[in-house]
């Protein structure tokens, strides 16, 4: 491994790259103009003082940490991924806690993967404890804009709604990766969408959880259509469909295991 590799995988790299990023995000902040759609949506949400599961495409996330009210406890999952490392010491600049992991891969019965099972554990856990986790349900490697089953399944075990948010801006960059990540610039017109909470019922069976991930799936995407509509950008299109997946089942006896 190269000197400037290994640097760039140490602690203090870390520490500079994520000041350095998380100063840009404060600073598109700070310049652009941001509107809230269905901001009466979100006090309701806030003003209830309950946790929420709050739901966002993975190529939204740049700006997505200031549409949360960080005066109440909220928790971002991240994947354990090196890059993951990166983002979530960023956004802890920037005032929101992170929890480590992805509940992409929990799925089917059982859970899904360990390491899938685990993290959907503990959004689970940090759900009851009172605070409110966001995930992104296609990430942390896609398919783009295409929901994985976890994060119903987080909201099903905790007994909290699922609540779909979007943003977009006017001056941006697309970049080529798998979840067409948008790169804000500064002095951009930006808007903020919140979409109605989604119950998801303690008993429900397997077709139900699926239905409801699928319901997810197309508002989230109805959301970001509009926030591009209105900053007058083209929507982002989503990935092909994957083969019908089945949702995830932990039980829950798992969750509360120590």
């Amino acid at each position: 491994m190269s000197v400037v590799k290994r640097w760039l995988r140490s602690d203090a790299a870390l520490a500079g790259l994520s000041a350095l990023l998380a100063a840009y995000i404060r600073l598109v902040r700070w310049t652009g103009r941001w509107q809230v759609v269905n901001a009466e949506a979100a006090a309701r949400i806030w003003s209830s003082g309950k946790p929420i599961v709050g739901c966002f495409w993975h190529g939204r996330m740049m700006m997505m940490t200031y549409i949360w009210a960080t005066e109440l406890p909220i928790a971002m999952l991240i994947s354990r991924h090196r890059d993951g490392r990166l983002i979530a010491r960023t956004i802890e600049r920037l005032g929101i806690m992170t929890i480590a992991g992805s509940t992409a891969k929990a799925g089917a019965k059982g859970g899904g993967t360990k390491g899938g099972a685990s993290a959907l554990l503990t959004a689970v856990r940090t759900l009851k404890s009172g605070v409110a986790v966001a995930i992104t349900p296609d990430g942390p490697r896609g398919p783009r804009m295409r929901a994985s089953p976890g994060a119903v399944a987080a909201a099903r075990l905790a007994g909290v709604p699922l609540v779909p948010v979007a943003v977009s801006m006017s001056r941006r960059k697309v970049i080529g990766s798998w979840d067409r990540f948008l790169l804000a610039l500064p002095f951009s017109r930006g808007v903020y969408m919140w979409g109605d909470p989604i119950s998801v019922p303690e008993d429900a069976d397997a077709a139900t959880l699926a239905r409801i991930t699928r319901q997810l799936e197309s508002e989230l995407t109805r959301l970001c259509d509009e926030a591009d509509r209105l900053v007058g950008c083209a929507p982002i299109e989503p990935a092909p469909a994957l083969d019908e997946r089945p949702p995830a089942m932990v039980t829950a006896d798992a969750v509360r295991q120590p």
